[in-house]
């Protein structure tokens, strides 16, 4: 479930997007399209139970490295301020992503609000980045012969961040530590 981390979602559906117009995935936009957008309702849904079903785990647990209770405190905060709009705009933040509908779940944001959102999310974020990748790649037909470097540049984009942030992390570590 936690794999949104690592792997840089909006640029998957570009990609899939971009070779579906190269001809190079046997399956029409829609198909594609259809898909995605179920997949990304699903893989919320599985979050939304998830969270659901720890929320009473995590509101009696000590606080640790990765769950600080004031995080579910501001999260329902941050759902009672925003609503919906949380679930839709959170599909376009990576991080915000992977955790909108676990947190979702841990406050018990109603079911059938989180199934509107949910839906509404998904269609825009699959939409606007899937048929983005599409059509781009009808209007100049020639970047399917860089789509090599197109996904290695995709990739550098991604992860140089995560190795920048990393660096900086052990610097102020070792520097704390003198």
């Amino acid at each position: 479930m936690f794999f949104g981390f690592f792997l840089p979602g909006d640029y998957l559906l570009f990609m899939a997007g971009l070779l579906c117009s190269a001809g190079k995935v046997d399956v029409t936009i829609s198909t594609l399209v259809l898909s995605l957008i179920g997949a990304g309702i699903l893989g919320n849904f599985t979050g939304y139970w998830f969270g659901y079903r720890t929320g009473p785990v995590l509101f009696n647990k000590n606080d640790s490295l990765f769950f600080k209770k004031r995080y579910v405190t501001l999260a329902s905060e941050f759902y009672n301020k925003y609503g919906g709009m949380a679930l839709i705009l959170g599909r376009f933040f990576p991080i915000v992503r992977t955790f909108a509908p676990i947190f979702a779940g841990v406050v018990k944001v109603d079911i059938k609000r989180f199934t509107l959102y949910n839906f509404i999310g998904s269609v825009t974020w699959v939409c606007v980045f899937t048929l983005s990748g599409f059509f781009l790649g009808k209007r100049f037909p020639q970047l399917k012969d860089y789509l090599q470097y197109i996904v290695l540049g995709l990739i550098l984009v991604t992860t140089i961040p995560l190795v920048i942030a990393y660096i900086k992390k052990r610097y102020s570590e070792v520097k704390e530590k003198n």
